[in-house]
């Protein structure tokens, strides 16, 4: 007779025949997370800034009356240009901004590693959904909108 559970789910070894364990991965915090996101807030004006004081320098009077005349939503779509150019590189590269630098934290995928590039063009993405800041306060541990559906998460650094 044989001591096989015919009702046990099968097994397939993932990753090359070798199963990983569950991670442990160690969550960054809300007060951390809020002074991420004050550290790139920071970072992020101070390079709009950074690219009008050098568009009217390099473009002159047309480049700054191009800029003043953009209107509310012209302002929003270089805003937003602004903030893709600031996340989507340094996640995608390094795994974490400035502010995830300062604090000791970074931003990785469920496996551990730092997250893919379309991740970081998700979690930017995400970020313009209206309110999304107020969703890491509202979960615990805390994961924002633009972790979960990014499939993402901010933890301390190992």
């Amino acid at each position: 007779m044989e001591d096989r559970n015919p009702y046990q789910a099968p097994y397939s070894p993932l990753y090359g025949g070798v199963s990983r364990p569950r991670l442990s991965l160690d969550p960054a915090g809300k007060w951390r997370r809020f002074f991420n996101w004050l550290l790139d807030s920071a970072a992020y004006y101070f390079l709009a800034a950074a690219v009008g004081f050098a568009a009217v320098l390099i473009g002159g009077d047309p480049a700054a009356a191009w800029i003043e005349s953009l209107g509310f939503w012209g302002e929003q779509a270089l805003g937003m240009a602004i903030m893709l150019a600031y996340y989507i590189p340094q996640e995608a590269a390094f795994g974490f901004t400035l502010g995830k630098l300062i604090t000791g934290t970074r931003v990785v995928n469920e496996n551990g590693e730092k997250p893919t590039f379309v991740q970081a063009v998700l979690r930017t993405i995400c970020r313009f959904i209206p309110f999304e800041a107020f969703s890491v306060l509202l979960t615990d541990p805390a994961r924002g909108w633009h972790d979960s559906l990014a499939r993402t998460y901010v933890v301390r650094k190992a």
